[in-house]
């Protein structure tokens, strides 16, 4: 597959512009809207990653509390809450994909994103505070939690995709492009990480009537309420800060066109070859890095039994995590290579984090619940966090590189499409980890409203090894199709060349 991306770069400059036409009636050799290879203001870099808080808000209240909440809280049985997340990832099937493609060809003064993220964040606001606000009247509570789940992941969506787009839209350069995407996942996991620090300190508090906090209900409207400020005020902060830089009439006009040539053109994007092979590789690895999100409440309830001094100084540990991962991705990319480090990273997380299991179930980890079992474990899960978060911005930066690959063959630049093909792989991952972790719970006895350090042995011996076991096969399988993507720095420049040599032959 290497071979066929560098022969598209040779044959499109062998062309001299020469090509056919494409769709939107101009030839495939390259757009006007081709963006720059410079370094970007650090000022837009920031601005640009504030709005991936509202995404990192939301995965974490999905990946982290959602499946206890309804399940330990509300009451609704483990399986059902994650069929009502199937149900709305049958949703984002149809609707990401469009949201992408209209993205793509919204023509406004205001360009084509900013629309979106001015219009979005409010009813996502609302709609977050009611994920968190279920009825009384719990007779109709899964039917409530499927509509409520497809409108959140809906218009995240409609925030998302936007900004995530213009990651390839505000410059081609193969490192700025790993630099912007390295801010993202700052601020994400600087939101998310945010309102889990206040839920586990401030909302989610043990009092009289429940012992652990998690598994008090009256925290959680706070929570809601905290998320959906957060989500809105970032969001439309993000995009006046970008404004002046993106916010124009694009090149372009794109035509009218029919339903069934807006799917032909999202299909014809989406199956170029290394966007698959990403795609794949990056659905494996974010279903295992979801399913241990979902699941790690439980875990450091029921395995660890963390005290709420745990609960409280494990944002921070993560945080710091993230931290480590942005000052080190780039150096890393620049010396072995995207691929390379996403190979390698996925490797080192899973054996630092599937390590404690290992001597837990063999007898050789300390007593769980004291102060060095938790400490111990928290260095664990620092070194295996740097690495996972590495993984997913070394996937999320060579997407980007996939943009030039697909125009090259198409005469599009459908980013949007792009970013909406990494959001779904994102929400399958999601409804994927939160479906194994329910299955997993159901599997292994564990009751409802179980109580802490009253779970007999063997149900949690049970849920630590078929858990292991999972993240370990999806690590090897995420490995090996992320050593096939076929672009690298060499690949991706040589690209650029061969598309500013057919616009410049283009202009004559």
């Amino acid at each position: 597959m290497g071979s066929r991306g560098a022969g598209d770069v040779r044959r499109a400059d062998r062309d001299g512009g020469r090509g056919e036409r494409g769709r939107w009636g101009r030839d495939r050799r390259v757009s006007a809207d081709t963006p720059p290879q410079t370094r970007l203001p650090l000022g837009l870099k920031l601005f640009h990653g504030l709005g991936s808080v509202a995404y990192g808000v939301k995965d974490n209240g999905f990946s982290t509390f959602l499946l206890i909440f309804y399940s330990q809280v509300v009451g609704l049985d483990a399986s059902l809450v994650s069929l009502a997340l199937m149900f709305a990832l049958l949703a984002d099937a149809f609707v990401d994909p469009l949201i992408g493609y209209f993205s793509d060809r919204t023509y406004t003064r205001w360009g084509r994103r900013h629309p979106w993220l001015y219009l979005a964040p409010l009813p996502l606001g609302l709609a977050w505070m009611l994920l968190w606000s279920p009825p009384d009247d719990h007779t109709h509570i899964f039917a409530y939690l499927v509509v409520v789940a497809v409108l959140v992941r809906t218009l995240v969506s409609c925030c998302e995709v936007p900004s995530q787009s213009l990651v390839a839209e505000l410059t081609s350069d193969y490192d700025e492009r790993t630099a912007l995407v390295r801010f993202r996942f700052l601020f994400a996991w600087g939101g998310g990480l945010l309102v889990f620090f206040l839920a586990n300190t401030v909302f989610l508090r043990a009092d009289a009537t429940h012992k652990f906090g998690q598994l008090n209900p009256s925290g959680y409207w706070l929570y809601g309420l905290c998320g959906a400020l957060i989500m809105g005020v970032t969001v439309i902060v993000s995009a006046l800060g970008q404004h002046r830089r993106v916010a124009h009439l694009p090149a372009t006009k794109p035509p009218r066109s029919s339903p069934k040539q807006a799917f032909a053109e999202i299909w014809e994007s989406l199956r170029h070859p290394a966007a698959l092979i990403l795609l794949g590789a990056s659905l494996i690895a974010i279903s295992s890095t979801q399913m241990t999100f979902t699941i790690s409440n439980f875990l450091y309830l029921y395995v660890w039994r963390f005290s709420e001094g745990a609960f409280a100084a494990l944002p921070w540990l993560l945080m710091i995590s993230v931290v480590m991962s942005f000052v080190m991705v780039q150096p890393l990319h620049h010396r072995f290579g995207k691929k390379k480090v996403a190979v390698v990273c996925g490797v080192i997380s899973t054996i630092f984090w599937t390590v404690p299991f290992a001597l837990f179930l063999s007898g050789h980890w300390p007593a769980t619940g004291s102060s060095f079992s938790s400490n111990l474990l928290m260095a664990f899960i620092l070194v295996s966090n740097v690495n996972a978060v590495m993984v997913m911005i070394s996937g999320q930066s060579m997407l980007a590189d996939v943009v030039e690959a697909s125009q090259v063959e198409t005469g599009r630049r459908t980013e949007g499409i792009f970013a909406a093909g990494w959001m779904f792989v994102q929400k399958c991952a999601t409804a994927v980890g939160i479906g194994l972790t329910g299955l997993l719970i159901s599997l292994s006895g564990l009751p409802a409203k179980a109580v802490p350090g009253e779970v007999a042995p063997q149900i949690v011996d049970r849920l630590v090894i078929s858990y292991s076991l999972i993240v370990i096969v999806a690590t090897i399988l995420s490995a090996w199709a992320f050593s096939r993507f076929p672009i690298n720095r060499a690949d991706h420049e040589a690209r650029l060349a061969a598309l500013a040599a057919s616009e410049a032959a283009g202009l004559q």
